[in-house]
């Protein structure tokens, strides 16, 4: 039995562009195009697939949510041309400092796809990078940065202003806590003695 190429690309959950590249490249034997164009795929062992993967894009603020959706194209652009398959795509904006992107977070629990795309290390997170790739590794996925070059000023000065703000937070949320103890201690002491 027989299908078109399109029917195919439906069953396999792919896009018709990605599985035309297959059949370009030879990888359905026996695959052959009629006069009207249509292709025609014996029905046979499946190729092996191409990765499945998710897109993450990130800005720092939602001041740049029309770059957050162009760099979520440029992503899935990137990955329809690599041939792969896209279980999600994930926009989302918060400093790649906080470590509580919760969209995030499910993403990386997530185990539908097998190689995550991001166009710049910083997108995904701005410290701890090579901790996810083992991580990620570890679980037989993979990372793809699509650019390997560091990112704009304006982004890292979001980041090092947040930075200050959760370290100057946790210094003066200290000090409070510090005082509450000697308070408390100087309670429990007065209660002894009474």
């Amino acid at each position: 039995m027989s299908m078109k190429l399109s029917d195919y690309a439906k069953e396999l959950g792919l896009t018709y562009k990605a599985v035309w590249k297959m059949y370009k490249r030879g990888d359905f034997p026996g695959a052959y195009q009629l006069p009207s164009g249509t292709i025609i795929v014996p029905e046979g062992p499946t190729p092996s697939l191409p990765d499945k993967v998710a897109i993450y894009a990130r800005v720092s603020s939602s001041e740049n949510k029309d770059n957050l959706d162009r760099q979520a194209k440029r992503l899935q652009d990137y990955a329809v041309a690599r041939g792969y398959r896209i279980a999600k795509t994930v926009k989302e904006v918060g400093s790649g400092v906080n470590d509580n992107r919760r969209q995030l977070g499910e993403l990386l629990r997530d185990k539908s796809y097998n190689r995550l795309i991001v166009e710049h290390k910083d997108r995904l997170t701005r410290f701890g990078f090579n901790y996810l790739e083992i991580l990620f590794e570890e679980q037989g996925r993979t990372i793809e940065v699509v650019n390997e070059s560091e990112n704009g000023k304006e982004d890292l000065m979001e980041d090092f202003v947040s930075i200050i703000t959760s370290f100057v937070a946790r210094l003066y949320g200290l000090r409070r806590s510090k005082r509450r103890t000697e308070k408390l201690i100087k309670e429990l002491k007065t209660d002894k003695r009474e």
